[in-house]
């Protein structure tokens, strides 16, 4: 029995063992995934959505118990640690692994809903109704129908991420009723002056501002003024609740702004970079270059 097992597109996509149905540099889906029966622990780098097709697994992620039924999908944040896993026989899942580039930019403005649910409310089991089942199959059938196009067909990358955008957004309207029956109980904790309540809110209101914003490229200190609330107090607020300090969320938010400016728009590079407030071109080309390692124009053209 292994000990431990580092998920990775890597060993995800060069395992015999398990059923690939379509990998890239950001996403792979998995088909069947039926050795998780002989792994103890298991460290998971990237954004996970797992459906229980059959049976159920028992686990511990990140030290919180957690329990997946068939017909149910487990929402999995990237770096997560999930520890004694018992599964039954008969168990096997689907499953979407992405990485938080494509995860950002497939939700874009949704990407808040998705962030409610990890953390500030966090949840990670959606169980889904007899209609929702229905919707996500005939989703799967449309999206096995694209993978099997040859390599060489026309837009089959941007086909497949449309049909996975389609899929998660499906799945954020599972999310987004369950956070809206949380919110009256939130409400209710916060009028008792509930602490962990408001650091939550914090880290909500923060949330929201950044994405909020056309110009995400602000300083802490900037945020917190508009949040009257201290920098200090914010980054401590961000890291107990997502592990991330404020500055980590905002640069997260720039590059992201930064990659779809230059990807999916034929704005000039001039243009981004006055859209996005950067002083001038050439800090905005050393900004680009120190964070993805390559100029504006070679990552417009990836």
């Amino acid at each position: 029995m292994k000990q431990h097992e580092e998920v990775t597109f890597q060993t995800l996509a060069n395992n015999e063992d398990i059923q690939i149905g379509y990998s890239d540099n950001d996403i792979v889906v998995v088909d069947s995934i039926q050795q998780f029966a002989e792994i103890n622990t298991a460290h998971v780098t990237m954004n996970a959505v797992v459906i229980c097709t059959n049976g159920k697994i028992q686990a511990q992620m990140n030290g919180i118990q957690m329990e997946l039924h068939k017909n149910q999908v487990a929402i999995v944040p990237q770096n997560v640690t999930v520890t004694d896993m018992m599964v039954s026989p008969d168990f096997n899942l689907k499953a979407m692994f992405l990485t938080n580039r494509i995860l950002q930019s497939l939700l874009r403005e949704k990407m808040n809903i998705w962030i409610d649910m990890m953390y500030i409310h966090r949840h990670h089991i959606v169980t889904m109704d007899e209609d929702e089942i229905l919707f996500y199959t005939h989703f799967y059938d449309m999206l096995t129908l694209a993978i099997t196009k040859g390599d060489n067909y026309p837009l089959k990358t941007e086909i497949i991420q449309s049909l996975l955008r389609a899929a998660i957004l499906g799945l954020c309207g599972g999310m987004k009723k369950m956070l809206s029956a949380d919110t009256s109980l939130a409400n209710a904790d916060a009028l008792h002056g509930n602490d962990r309540m408001t650091s939550k809110a914090h880290f909500q209101h923060f949330l929201d501002l950044l994405h909020s914003k056309d110009v995400k490229r602000h300083t802490v200190e900037d945020y917190a003024s508009e949040l009257c609330i201290s920098p200090k107090y914010l980054t401590a607020v961000c890291k107990k609740n997502s592990g991330k300090t404020a500055n980590e969320w905002i640069t997260e938010h720039v590059l992201e702004d930064i990659r779809y400016y230059l990807r999916q728009t034929d704005l000039s590079i001039k243009q981004i970079c006055e859209k996005l407030a950067f002083p001038n071109p050439s800090f905005f080309g050393k900004y680009v270059k120190d964070h993805f390692g390559m100029t504006p124009l070679e990552l417009r053209n990836t």
